[in-house]
């Protein structure tokens, strides 16, 4: 509801005596009309009064309708082939620049026997190397070596499940100048992370106490006779490689080695250097324990023993540019790295806003609702509860085909921006996507060595299995599903403040898990305490939010609202003001510059002044008697809003 207004009956007085903001249920666009919040969601932002249908248009008018369209499609495939290559080269960036800090993370076995610090280390280290495959593949062959026990992986594998989200996330801040794209599209890219945190704060703690995700794929294994098989599909990579490949090919095997404490040689980069290899053999001398019976007692000696090992030698090196174009540059992975990232994000964010500014462009009258229609419609009662399921099974077809769950929520997420998919129905697009890309695991694992073959495909059904039971928590119960308003206030927040998404993606995917890290190598019982006292201070925040909405009068007065907190504790305002003034650009930031707020001010004061020379009264609610709303001022945060119906 909007409140109500203090007017002046004096035709000598300002109309408005009383300043005051309208509340989140009414909102104001562009064009002066109230939106409600609901609307945000669901615009229709491909109407056109100017849009001509194409039987109203004459043959020349036809033709080159068909041509620029044809112009425009093949724009787009373009541009997506780029983005798609580009988000290739962005995990390829940060495999360069941080992936023996990856194998460093993994490298302490010790550690990573603690649930919590497990989960860290494997959502940091996915989020570094942009590949949830990459580092469950590195767990699977510490596993098989012995470094990790299987019990131990899993909670490895929640975390990589966080911090593959990461990606569609960054690719969301592209659409940041127009702020209900923003909006939507940093919602639709923030729904993966709420689903897998909330994911986490469940199941972890019911891991934590029975086991049961390593029980029941420890008895999937143990019930079924499991030989290895080909090899997963790899259609994605067939079509991105050979753009990929002819900037940077990386050699992932040096993550590995670290991840083993295999000692390196000096010039090792995470950049392939060798181009053509040959295997041979050299003689290893190993000090092996030996037991030997003496006299009825077993007697332990140290004993050299030598056997050969088969080893990969350098036969050429590769070339630049024949090969590719970071072969063996003289530059370090860090340099490299950088140039790359760089490189990588100017070709994503490029494609993605002419990708965005085509698709906006060909979307017009009847073709956008048909396109809107066919995405998000439900079927008709009582089968519209199919909808979602076949949503589902459709995102985790996609991601199969393409096996990369990053890059099918990142080609998603600028849709849901511009409005062609709903959340609504991103929400299981995504489930879907989670479960896509464990299929992709499973099959590589089925294709291991056998003598690992149990270990690696049983890290993959947990895989699957925690994601399966995230899904069936989250989903199934309409009002189970937590994630989409979650992801709503997010991309709210977002909307109003841009910078909060930056902070988002820094906070939540590197400082807050660096700082649960250092805790945890610090002092077990520190971690435990600073966890238990955010579990408690968010479980009140919950409580009391519920009681404010349903049952105020269950609270004293005091807490019926938050404005007992100071300002700084329950508003971004304080700081949306440091982050406009020091940090960040204005304009930016606030969407109106000095001499816009100018403007607005001798606007508002000559409809004060032609209200009064025309004697207009105001009546003791928020309409006047002209049929109008009053226009209000606010001269605090120096905002006009434009309230004619």
């Amino acid at each position: 509801m909007r409140e109500k207004l203090v007017c002046s009956t004096s035709s000598t007085s300002p109309i408005v005596d009383e300043i005051v903001i309208k509340d989140d249920e009414a909102k104001e666009t562009e064009t002066g009309k109230e939106t409600k919040p609901d609307d945000f969601w669901n615009a229709n932002v491909f109407d056109d009064a100017n849009y001509v249908r194409w039987s109203e248009k004459t043959s020349k008018a036809k033709l080159q309708t068909v041509m620029v369209s044809t112009v425009k499609v093949c724009v787009v495939l373009g541009c997506l082939y780029l983005f798609i290559c580009s988000i290739s080269m962005l995990g390829d960036a940060f495999q360069v620049l941080a992936g023996k800090a990856a194998g460093d993370l993994f490298s302490n076995s010790s550690f990573l026997k603690n649930p919590i610090t497990g989960l860290i280390i494997g959502m940091l280290v996915t989020a570094l190397i942009q590949s949830s495959s990459t580092s469950i593949s590195i767990v699977v062959t510490m596993v098989a070596s012995g470094i990790l026990e299987v019990q131990d992986t899993v909670y490895i594998v929640m975390g990589a499940n966080i911090g593959t989200s990461v990606t569609n996330t960054i690719v969301s801040l592209t659409q940041s100048l127009d702020k209900q794209e923003f909006r939507r599209a940093f919602a639709g890219a923030t729904i993966h992370d709420v689903f897998n945190l909330l994911s986490v704060l469940v199941f972890l703690p019911l891991e934590f106490v029975s086991g049961y995700l390593q029980a029941l794929t420890k008895a999937i294994i143990d019930s079924f006779h499991i030989q290895g098989g080909a090899d997963a599909p790899d259609m994605l990579k067939v079509i991105t490689n050979p753009f990929v490949k002819s900037i940077v090919e990386i050699n992932k095997t040096v993550i590995t080695l670290v991840a083993q404490e295999v000692p390196l040689e000096k010039n090792s980069s995470m950049i392939k250097i060798w181009c053509e290899t040959a295997s041979g053999y050299i003689n290893v001398t190993k000090l092996i324990n030996e037991t030997n019976v003496i006299n009825g007692q077993n007697i332990t000696t140290e004993v050299n023993v030598t056997e050969l090992q088969k080893v990969s030698v350098g036969v050429r090196m590769c070339e630049s540019p024949e090969d590719f174009l970071f072969a063996n540059t003289g530059l370090s992975d860090v340099v490299a790295g950088v140039i790359l990232l760089l490189m990588a994000l100017i070709i994503l964010c490029t494609c993605l806003i002419v990708m965005v500014k085509v698709l906006n462009s060909m979307m017009h009258g009847s073709v956008s609702r048909m396109v809107k229609k066919l995405i998000n419609t439900n079927f008709r009662y009582p089968f519209g509860w199919v909808t979602g399921y076949l949503a589902l099974l459709f995102g985790a077809g996609m991601t199969f085909v393409i096996q990369s769950s990053s890059v099918f929520t990142s080609i998603l997420t600028p849709l849901v921006g511009i409005g062609v998919v709903q959340l609504k129905r991103m929400y299981p697009l995504t489930l879907g996507a989670n479960l896509g890309t464990t299929t992709t695991s499973i099959l590589a694992a089925l294709a291991s060595d056998p003598s690992r073959l149990q270990y690696s495909l049983q890290v993959s059904l947990i895989h699957l299995f925690f994601n399966l039971s995230g899904i069936l928590v989250w989903y199934p119960i309409p009002f189970m599903r937590i994630p989409i308003a979650g992801a709503k206030f997010l991309g709210n927040t977002t909307a109003e403040y841009r910078w909060f998404a930056v902070l988002y993606v820094v906070s939540v995917f590197f400082v807050f898990p660096l700082v649960l890290l250092a805790l945890s190598l610090a002092n077990v019982w520190a971690l435990i305490s600073v966890i238990i006292v955010v579990a408690v201070i968010a479980i009140f925040v919950i409580v009391v939010n519920i009681l404010q909405k349903r049952r105020p009068l269950w609270l004293p007065a005091s807490m019926r609202t938050w404005e007992f907190l100071p300002l700084p504790m329950r508003s971004l305002q304080p700081y949306d003001t440091f982050m406009s003034k020091y940090l960040l650009c204005k304009c930016c930031c606030k969407g109106q510059t000095d001499d816009d707020v100018t403007s607005m001010t001798s606007s508002a004061v000559k409809k004060r002044d032609s209200a009064s020379s025309s004697d207009v009264e105001c009546c003791s609610d928020d309409v006047c008697d002209d049929g109008h709303l009053n226009p209000v001022f606010d001269m605090d945060n120096k905002e006009t809003i434009d309230t004619h119906l």
